[in-house]
């Protein structure tokens, strides 16, 4: 029978998202229905709200959540009710020709659950991220579901759904920052931190964090940057010098723009070595445009790169980065700012514009 659950959805672009009551479909074969226990308020979800990723309201709002399987579709084997997991959007297909070419973390055709949840008029849900996690409860493909010790707190398990593995992939398997290299990370919110945080964890010896904001430069100190810039009054020729004295007069390394705007993605492509790795993770804006000499990119070599999802496997790295968060080698609850219910999910998303917190978790269990 269908399940009648509270969700916080955006009707309309611009308009405040709205707790109201869902309505959770009975599983189709390859589906599951997970009871969400935590899910984190990202960006992402600001911009469905906003309208700023597609126009197909309403949406289902929330993405990076854990919780427990509570029921099963006929055919799923992937996972089985009582499992403890971290929803991911990337439930690659394993036949499109990015997967059959060993690159899954390129897959062209995610799976998504079968059917769509509804309001109680039968008005279809579109879920964010194929996810929809601002909710008691969400479907979704079997696939969907990573398996991660059941040790994990839920709020601090569920960021690797999204921003925290944005962030340590953009650095751990994007960027392939290795022993000994020097790291510069630009802007850091939720997914640059999370950049300090791996390039502290592949080994890097020199992590410098750029930011305007006092507080989020220390919150790169207290997660393992060896120095800090603040780049509120510094033009980018500025910036490159200081980076540069703190790299032996060369440039890092490895430069992550986690902030996705033209300025400072060419002050990342100037701060590196020659020879160095660029990593664009912040998403830019679909109007935004950049203009570097064609000779600079030919003189300097290296690579510019892209990180889409960190370039993550969920099912190879959200146990590994759990375990090791376990561990205590990988400070993932720091990350945790903030913690609301589902009824203050709007006013937690209005407070992503003031760009003050890391992240706040919406907790329903």
């Amino acid at each position: 029978m269908p399940t009648t659950v509270k969700g916080v959805i955006a009707r309309r672009a611009n308009e405040p998202a709205e707790l109201t009551d869902i309505v959770i479909p009975d599983p189709g074969p390859n589906d599951v229905i997970v009871d969400i226990e935590a899910c984190g308020v990202c960006h992402t979800d600001l911009a469905y709200r906003d309208g700023a990723v597609s126009d197909d309201f309403p949406f289902l709002l929330g993405h990076e959540a854990a919780g427990r399987v509570s029921a099963i579709g006929e055919d799923v084997t992937h996972v089985a009710e009582g499992d403890f997991v971290v929803l991911n959007w990337r439930a690659v297909c394993g036949d499109c020709r990015a997967c059959r070419r060993g690159e899954q973390e390129y897959c062209f055709d995610t799976h998504n659950a079968s059917q769509q949840m509804t309001l109680e008029d039968g008005t279809a849900l579109e879920a964010a991220l194929g996810i929809g996690a601002f909710s008691e409860k969400t479907l979704v493909h079997e696939k969907q579901c990573t398996k991660v010790s059941e040790e994990a707190r839920p709020e601090v398990a569920g960021l690797l759904g999204c921003g925290l593995m944005a962030g340590l992939g953009a650095a751990l398997n994007t960027g392939e920052v290795r022993r000994g290299e020097s790291v510069a990370v630009i802007g850091l919110g939720g997914v640059g931190s999370a950049a300090i945080a791996g390039a502290v964890l592949a080994g890097a010896t020199t992590v410098i964090g750029l930011d305007i904001v006092e507080e989020k430069l220390q919150a790169g100190k207290d997660l393992g940057a060896t120095h800090t810039i603040n780049t509120k009054d510094l033009d980018r020729d500025q910036i490159v010098e200081k980076v540069q004295a703190l790299t032996g007069g060369f440039g890092a390394d490895v430069v992550i723009d986690a902030v996705g705007l033209p300025s400072t993605y060419e002050t990342a492509f100037y701060a590196r070595d020659l020879a160095g790795r660029v990593v664009l993770v912040g998403v830019p804006h679909p109007d935004a445009e950049l203009s570097i000499p064609l000779a600079d990119v030919f003189s300097r070599g290296g690579s510019l790169k892209s990180a889409w999802y960190g370039d993550c496997l969920p099912e190879r790295d959200f146990p590994y980065l759990t375990d090791l968060y376990l561990q205590g080698r990988l400070p993932l609850e720091r990350f945790v700012t903030g913690t609301t219910d589902l009824a203050g999910v709007e006013d937690a998303l209005n407070s992503l514009h003031k760009g003050e917190v890391l992240r706040t978790v919406a907790v329903t269990r």
